[in-house]
């Protein structure tokens, strides 16, 4: 390879390196092991951006998706996944009336939904949640090490969850002690 090639695969490199990093300190995950089960909660710190903003605003339908994955660190092999899940969360304003319908997805089951003129609750609503049932800990080996990885998307396209990039992706990680 040139120089030149080498220059712009570590330019590269060391561009998402610092994608990866945003992601992990914006978007905060709490795995919890209780006595019988593995719940988690997250919250995505700055992901309420001015493009989501302006987007809700002008009446198009936004959706955060969440899939939420809890795997088993296998050494040099690939990671097991043991229960994953998808939260869906979507806001639609009403510009003639000032009011999001909001619905919370779990799984493809709408789980909630609400409606509501508070801007503070639609942020609240679309950016965080709390105790996620993911799995028995029945499914878990004792003295393992395990993750909660949680990629994160909006939609419409277009819009940014960073000021850059529409998805992001971070994870927590735990040992299994019953």
């Amino acid at each position: 390879m040139t120089r030149r090639a080498w220059m712009a695969l570590a330019a590269v490199l060391l561009g998402s390196s610092v994608l990866v990093r945003a992601a992990d300190e914006n978007l905060r995950i709490v795995p919890i092991v209780s006595k019988d089960d593995v719940v988690v909660s997250f919250e995505g710190a700055d992901t309420y951006t001015e493009e989501v903003r302006a987007a809700i605003s002008s009446g198009l339908r936004t959706t955060f998706t969440y899939e939420v994955e809890l795997r088993m660190l296998v050494p040099t092999w690939v990671d097991r996944t043991i229960a994953s899940s998808v939260v869906s969360v979507s806001d639609q304003y009403d510009n003639l009336t000032r009011r999001h319908t909001l619905s919370r997805m779990i799984d493809g089951r709408v789980e909630q939904a609400s409606v509501t003129e508070d801007e503070a609750v639609v942020k609240q609503w679309l950016t965080s949640f709390s105790r996620l049932p993911l799995a028995p800990t029945s499914k878990l080996d004792q003295s393992r090490d395990y993750y909660v990885r949680v990629r994160a998307r909006v939609r419409p396209r277009g819009t940014s969850l960073l000021g850059w990039t529409s998805a992001i992706s971070a994870q927590a990680k735990f040992t299994f002690v019953p």
